[in-house]
C-alpha cells in the first residue's frame, strides 16, 4: 500500500486497494493495527452534563427554543453485564450493551424509548464522538437524552438503535455537518475528538460502544445506494438494515476479516516495514482475508506474498473489531518453515528476524534506531504474547 493510500484509507475509512501483482486487498496495514488493551472492561459511568459541566440530576437542558428536555440519571449504577466474556479484550472490543436485534423491527417500542426520559444517546460528528473528561484523567463518552438525539436527527436516517443496557434503550445519533455542533446545539455538553487518538484512555466499554456506532454510520454512509438497482435506500430495522424501494432488495452492514500474524521461528520473530511507516518501525504483517479462504489459508498466502516464507501451523491469539471503516482484524502467530524472508518490495520494504530477547528489549525501547507499535496496537499484543511464552 502507498503513501498515498493509506492516507486515503485514513482520511476515507480504509477503502481495499491493490496488493502485489495487483491482486485485489492491502497486506500490510499498520492502520489496521492501532488501538489495543487489555482487559478488564470499565464500568458504564454517570451519564448526563449539562452545558459548562455544571450536571446534576433533574436539571433541564435546552434541545432548542421551542422544546426544553429534562435530564435524569438512571436509577442504578451502570455495570458490565452477562454478555461479557472471559477472553483478551483489544480496545474497540467490549462493547457492554446487549444488542436486542429483537426489537430493532418493534417501531412502537422504539418510538416510546425515544421518548422516554430514561433513554439515552450519544453523538456521533464524522465518526468522532462527543466526549468529556472523566475522573480518572482520561475521557468518556458524553451521553444525551435519547428525546434531544431524536430531535436533533431530523428522522431515522440519522439514528441508530445500540442496544439496552438492562433495561435502558440507548441510541445514537449521526451528524455530518460541517460545522461542529459542539459549537452549536451541544455546546456546553461535550467535545468531540478522533475515535483512534482517544481510545486508549477511554473506559473499554465506552470505546466498544463509540466503535459499533461509528462502524455503522460508515457502513450507512457508503451504502445510500441499492447496489443491485442503483436507487436509493431506505433505513429500517432501527439502522441495522436497509432496503431498496424499487426492487425489495435489503442490504445489510458488513465486516471485512483482516488476518494480521507474527511469524516465528524457533526463538525469533519476523517483523517488516511498509513503504509508508514511520522511519524505523518494524511491525507484523497483515492483509485482507479473500472469497473462499479460510484463516489459515490467508494467512499463509500473505506471509508468502510478502515475505516469501511458508507457514507451518497457524494460532488464534485475538481478534480486534476495527471500524475504519468495517474491519475485524484476527490476530495470528504462525510457525514458519526454514528459508530466506524476502520482502516484496511493493508493500514491504524491508523484513528483520529479532531473537525473543531482542523483542523483549524492543517492546521496552530499548533496541536503537528501531521501535515496535506501542501497547496500543494488536500487533503489540501479538508479540508481547509471543515474547511472554519464552
Amino acid at each position: 500500500m502507498s503513501g498515498a493510500e493509506e492516507a486515503g484509507m485514513a482520511g476515507r475509512g480504509g477503502d481495499r486497494r491493490t496488493t502485489r501483482s495487483k491482486s485485489r486487498y492491502g497486506c500490510f496495514l499498520p492502520d489496521l493495527t492501532g488501538l489495543a488493551r487489555p482487559p478488564p472492561i470499565a464500568d458504564l459511568h454517570p451519564l448526563y452534563r449539562v452545558a459548562r459541566g455544571r450536571a446534576q440530576a433533574g436539571v433541564v437542558l435546552e434541545c432548542s427554543e421551542a422544546d426544553r428536555l429534562r435530564v435524569t440519571t438512571p436509577p442504578r449504577p451502570l455495570k458490565t453485564g452477562d454478555m461479557t466474556l472471559k477472553a483478551f479484550t483489544n480496545v474497540f472490543a467490549g462493547n457492554p450493551l446487549n444488542r436486542a436485534s429483537e426489537k430493532r423491527g418493534d417501531q412502537v417500542w422504539l418510538d416510546e424509548q425515544l421518548g422516554s426520559a430514561e433513554a439515552l444517546g450519544m453523538a456521533m460528528w464524522n465518526g468522532k464522538p462527543l466526549v468529556e473528561n472523566a475522573k480518572d484523567g482520561g475521557v468518556q463518552l458524553a451521553y444525551l437524552p435519547a428525546k434531544m438525539a431524536r430531535d436533533l436527527s431530523g428522522g431515522p436516517e440519522k439514528l441508530l438503535f445500540m442496544g439496552l443496557w438492562q433495561d435502558t434503550a440507548v441510541f445514537a445519533i449521526d451528524i455530518d455537518t460541517s460545522a461542529d455542533p459542539a459549537d452549536g446545539p451541544l455546546e456546553g455538553l461535550g467535545r468531540f475528538e478522533d475515535l483512534r487518538m482517544i481510545a486508549t484512555t477511554m473506559p473499554v466499554g465506552d470505546a466498544g460502544i463509540a466503535a459499533t456506532a461509528r462502524a455503522m454510520f460508515e457502513w450507512r454512509r457508503r451504502h445510500r445506494f441499492c447496489a443491485a438497482c442503483g436507487e436509493p435506500s431506505e433505513v429500517a430495522e432501527a439502522g441495522w438494515k436497509r432496503i431498496c424501494p424499487s426492487c425489495q432488495a435489503q442490504h445489510f452492514p458488513r465486516t471485512d476479516p483482516v488476518v494480521i500474524m507474527l511469524a516465528v521461528r524457533g526463538d525469533s520473530c519476523l517483523m517488516g516495514r511498509g513503504n509508508h511507516f514511520p522511519p524505523k518501525m518494524y511491525s507484523a504483517l497483515a492483509g485482507f482475508l479473500e472469497p473462499g479462504e479460510t484463516i489459515e489459508e490467508a494467512c499463509a498466502r500473505e506471509l508468502f506474498e510478502e515475505a516469501g516464507l511458508r507457514a507451518t501451523s497457524v494460532r488464534y491469539h485475538s481478534t480486534q473489531p476495527w471500524p475504519y471503516p468495517s474491519s475485524l482484524m484476527i490476530g495470528l502467530i504462525a510457525e514458519v518453515a526454514e528459508g530466506d524472508a524476502i520482502p516484496d518490495n511493493v508493500e514491504i520494504q524491508e523484513v528483520r528476524w529479532f531473537t525473543r530477547e531482542e523483542t523483549r528489549r524492543l517492546l521496552a525501547g530499548g533496541v536503537p534506531d528501531v521501535f515496535a507499535p506501542g501497547p496500543l496496537a494488536i500487533a503489540h499484543q501479538l508479540i508481547k504474547a509471543w515474547v511472554e511464552e519464552g
